[in-house]
């Protein structure tokens, strides 16, 4: 099995702090995965696409997965001008090595992904409306893909659809 896990913060009211709720996926055969999307030249969404998982790149809009799946293989991305629920800021590399564990990942991700989400953004998580979860490998896709693979995901604390990218925009 190959597949994705996320941790996606659930913002409380009246404050930042964040909860997480942790989704994972399963693989299925490469031969059924749902591809990419439609891309310009600089490789931005041009439409609506059910796209694989692995496809999702740096700038790429998306909405909302199911939050009661335990499985994410694949996910909606949509044009970043069209209204979307998450946006894609940054992604790394974990080091090779044996699967980490799980407060090992966190740690490396708010390392990581703090600072780039200020550079990102143009304010630090703290100050703005934003924050932020992250897509990482799980133990199959591990082992067997070998996808060391992070991707740091800004949504609205509220809830609220973006329209356009949220990048310089010190929202």
């Amino acid at each position: 099995m190959s597949s994705r896990s996320s941790l996606r913060p659930v913002a409380l009211a009246a404050s930042t702090l964040a909860t997480a709720v942790l989704l994972s996926g399963c693989s299925i055969p490469a031969n059924v995965f749902s591809g990419d999307a439609e891309r310009n030249e600089k490789g931005a969404v041009t439409a609506d696409s059910k796209i694989d998982i692995f496809e999702l790149k740096v700038g790429d809009c998306k909405l909302a997965d199911d939050a009661s799946s335990t499985e994410l293989s694949d996910t909606n991305v949509v044009p970043c001008d069209d209204p979307h629920d998450e946006e894609i800021f940054y992604e790394f590399d974990l080091p090779e090595g044996e699967f980490p564990a799980a407060d090992v990942v966190e740690k490396t991700v708010w390392e990581t992904c703090d600072p780039q989400f200020e550079a990102f953004v143009g304010l630090s998580e703290a100050d703005s409306t934003l924050t932020y979860a992250y897509f990482s490998p799980t133990k199959d896709g591990w082992e067997q893909l070998d996808d060391r693979t992070i991707q740091c995901v800004l949504f609205s604390e509220e809830g609220t659809p973006l329209e356009g990218s949220a990048k310089g925009t010190k929202i």
